[in-house]
């Protein structure tokens, strides 16, 4: 399947000289998954949420400060592989070309809803992500902010003092919040501006209740509840318990199983790519395959390698954050480090793994779930 029929036309465009303050006006007016932004009517780049909660810029500063640059996908692109450049970019949208004119976007959204009668054959359990971090209900907005940026994910489950889950606060919380005008007001009865707005508990901007996904549930299932609702993600609860956080499933998440292949080689996803300068992409699928090789009873149907740069810097050199996840056929395990550059970064990361790997018990094959997700992939 390519995405001749799924790319349209339709999109928000903004100049590189616009300033953030319409720009997050606009977030709030068209809830985009993002905009494309151009100069002079040459394709630039594009700014989503994440970059605009990323940032402590002020309004007047240009959209070029934030913009990043996306996949250029053309019009007859399989979309498989669509969604592994949105996965890999960090982005939920991607802009289309026929030929070297621009002709729309592709959102992941659009993506999942031509792929939805696909996903049938997994299950939440088979994809979510388990090592999840969540925020207290009364922490400030601020610590939730910077949570979200060390992590560089967009949601946070929130939680009670006694862990239990009560919320969800997102990065379209935070931006709906700040582009509020005076007239509306937050949950609580709360106003504000941005300074106020940090220190704010958690408990006025969160979302409750909360959409929650059990490990059963079809991903089929759990994908139409997050088109149907506007969401990125759901919290996922044990069967007994919906109160407990036992990890979250998010669109990108199903996006990444899209691109599992049937390849010998280790099928290897590095988002953030742009950020390897001394390490190659070889480099790093070789380093995992060696840890996933030296225990021959655990068979690695994939790795997620993310690097997440922090504005530290030593010597020119940015602090760079990378997180490794294994989907094996003992269940998940990651590991992370932070170092100065990519590759210093990557090799922290990869001995916490290997640390991790080792604490495995009773690591067998398990076919079933390989298989079934391939036959049903097969038919894209």
């Amino acid at each position: 399947m390519d995405i001749a029929d799924i790319a349209v036309p339709e999109f928000v465009e903004v100049d590189a000289d616009k300033r953030l303050g319409k720009l997050r006006a606009i977030f709030d007016r068209e809830n985009p998954k993002g905009v494309v932004v151009t100069d002079d009517g040459e394709y630039v780049g594009v700014i989503g949420e994440k970059q605009l909660v990323k940032s402590r810029v002020e309004d007047n500063t240009k959209a070029s400060a934030l913009v990043r640059s996306a996949p250029q996908v053309d019009r007859h692109e399989d979309v498989r592989e669509v969604a592994r450049m949105l996965v890999e970019g960090d982005v939920k949208l991607a802009p289309v070309f026929e030929g070297e004119r621009l002709y729309g976007v592709v959102t992941e959204d659009a993506i999942l809803e031509a792929v939805l009668e696909n996903l049938d054959a997994l299950t939440v359990e088979q994809i979510f992500t388990e090592d999840v971090i969540t925020i207290g209900e009364k922490d400030r907005v601020g610590q939730a902010i910077n949570r979200l940026r060390e992590h560089g994910i967009s949601r946070l489950p929130v939680v009670d003092d006694v862990g239990r889950l009560v919320g969800v606060i997102t990065t379209h919380d935070i931006v709906d919040f700040v582009v509020r005008d005076e007239e509306r007001q937050g949950r609580g009865d709360r106003r504000g501006d941005i300074d106020r707005m940090l220190d704010l508990p958690v408990y006025d901007l969160m979302s409750s209740p909360v959409l929650t996904t059990v490990p059963g549930d079809s991903v089929r299932d759990a994908v139409a509840r997050m088109l149907d609702h506007d969401v990125a993600g759901l919290v996922v609860t044990p069967d007994e318990d919906d109160g407990v956080v036992a990890g979250v499933l998010t669109k990108t998440d199903v996006l990444r199983a899209l691109t599992y292949t049937e390849d010998e080689a280790m099928d290897v996803q590095i988002t953030n790519i742009s950020l390897l300068e001394t390490l190659s992409r070889v480099e790093v699928v070789e380093s995992i395959t060696a840890v996933a090789d030296k225990y021959g009873r655990m068979q690695v149907h994939h790795a997620h390698v993310r690097f997440h740069e922090h504005k530290e810097k030593l010597r020119g050199t940015p602090l760079i954050q990378c997180q490794i996840r294994l989907r094996t056929s003992h269940g998940q395990v990651a590991g992370s480090g932070e170092g100065y550059g990519a590759e210093h970064a990557f090799h922290v990361a990869l001995d916490k793994l290997e640390r991790n790997v080792l604490e495995l018990k009773g690591v067998n094959a398990d076919e079933k779930y390989r298989g079934q997700l391939l036959r049903k992939l097969g038919d894209l």
